[in-house]
């Protein structure tokens, strides 16, 4: 734990991976803004996990620039300086599309289904996560961070999907493509104000919505395909993006770290 107590927004983190990362940043000793869609219940309970101090609670669509725009201006106002953004939260299941998954393949669905699918996921997964950004990166150059801190880390949360493919949710895949390109273009324009800009590519985590999958005919095929023979725990995720906006870890900026037991190699 060190003295400063930094302001860090995760966005997602009513369950999973999103959950996971804030319970380790707030054990760091960090002040944590929980942000969730539409968990509420889930999401209070993992803010009552939370040790420390200084945690809040904040709702907001990611999909809507209004939203997003205000839960930045609500962290601010609720932590003083957000020091580190978890770009985490992000949509595989289309809600709209009529199946649990979400599954828009091309083959398969209409031409109406595919447009939804594609907009849907975009405005949460890519659009999101840049228009935030944007916000929080405004106000890391316009406030100064305390004495001996960096500026600030942004840590986007991306997939092994975005190299290996997505042929069922294509939409899924690409937005997360987008997010790894995004991320180095901010690398580039946030270095010189002091601000590192990283990104993970998780393979398959063991999350609770991912239960089913694991526990059902296919789970083996899927644990196989790291020679590990097994796949993530939330917490591995969220030990790796702690590491990656350590105010150490400066020289990471730029990089896209897979994280995927050697499941898929590049």
């Amino acid at each position: 734990m060190t003295d400063y107590r930094r302001g860090v927004l995760v966005t997602g983190a009513s369950r999973g991976v999103g959950a996971a990362t804030a319970l380790r940043f707030a054990e760091r000793g960090d002040r944590v803004a929980v942000h969730y869609r539409g968990a509420q219940d889930r999401a209070q309970a993992v803010l009552e996990r939370l040790p420390g101090q200084g945690h809040i609670l904040l709702q907001a669509d990611l999909s809507s620039p209004t939203q997003t725009r205000d839960l930045a201006a609500a962290a601010v106002e609720a932590l003083g300086r957000i020091d580190v953004l978890v770009n985490n939260a992000a949509l595989f299941l289309d809600p709209a599309a009529g199946s649990r998954r979400g599954d828009h393949r091309l083959t398969d669905v209409d031409y109406e289904e595919w447009v939804r699918a594609w907009q849907t996921t975009l405005a949460t997964n890519l659009l999101g996560p840049a228009n935030l950004t944007w916000c929080v990166a405004r106000h890391l150059i316009e406030v100064p961070p305390a004495q001996g801190q960096p500026v600030g880390r942004i840590v986007n949360v991306g997939s092994r999907g975005a190299y290996r493919g997505e042929p069922e949710v294509p939409a899924y895949g690409a937005s997360k493509a987008g997010l790894h390109a995004f991320g180095q273009s901010m690398a580039i324009a946030l270095a010189p104000h002091g601000i590192g800009v990283v990104s993970i590519a998780p393979g398959f985590i063991a999350t609770d919505m991912a239960a089913t999958v694991l526990g059902g005919p296919g789970g083996d095929a899927i644990r196989a395909q790291s020679p590990f023979g097994r796949v993530a725990t939330p917490e591995e995720v969220a030990n790796a993006i702690c590491a990656l906006a350590e105010p150490s870890a400066e020289w990471a900026s730029g990089a896209v770290l897979d994280f995927n037991g050697a499941s898929y190699l590049r």
